[in-house]
């Protein structure tokens, strides 16, 4: 499905709507320029999971940890990483298996660790400064 968002709010929102439809083990894979919304999506996914607190970029922690909601969010900035090897070294499986949802920004940089069940959110700038263009598939909303 494609949806336009016209501000941080409404795509944080839209967040909120797919934290009530995934389930324990689901990889969530971003695609999107740089400022193009990731960040606000992932803060509308914690607050649809139940989980408080202030949710911020994981850049160069490359992931940030959240509990206390319905499912806990680990929340992935692959943007330094050079291969998907150097994310099996971050302890990848061992987050996957803690049944949580993995929230993954620049999924293309480990594309082919990922599995064809993952969901995909394609995050671009529209037209003007606050609206943005987002493609989610792998999952009806």
């Amino acid at each position: 499905m494609e949806y336009i968002t016209n501000s941080a709010e409404q795509t944080e929102q839209l967040g909120e709507k797919l934290a009530g439809a995934v389930s324990a083990g689901i990889v969530i894979a971003y695609t999107g320029d740089l400022g193009a919304g990731k960040t606000a999506f992932t803060r509308g996914l914690a607050r649809g999971l139940g989980i408080d607190g202030r949710v911020t970029s994981p850049t160069f922690t490359i992931v940030n940890e959240y509990e206390g909601g319905r499912l806990p969010l680990f929340h992935f900035d692959m943007y330094r990483l050079e291969s998907s090897d150097e994310l099996f070294d971050i302890g990848w499986e061992d987050y996957l298996a803690r049944g949580g949802v993995c929230a993954v920004e620049w999924s293309e940089n480990v594309d082919d660790a990922l599995d064809d069940s993952c969901i995909r959110v394609d995050i671009r700038r529209g037209d003007g400064d606050h609206q943005r263009l987002i493609r989610i598939s792998g999952i009806e909303l």
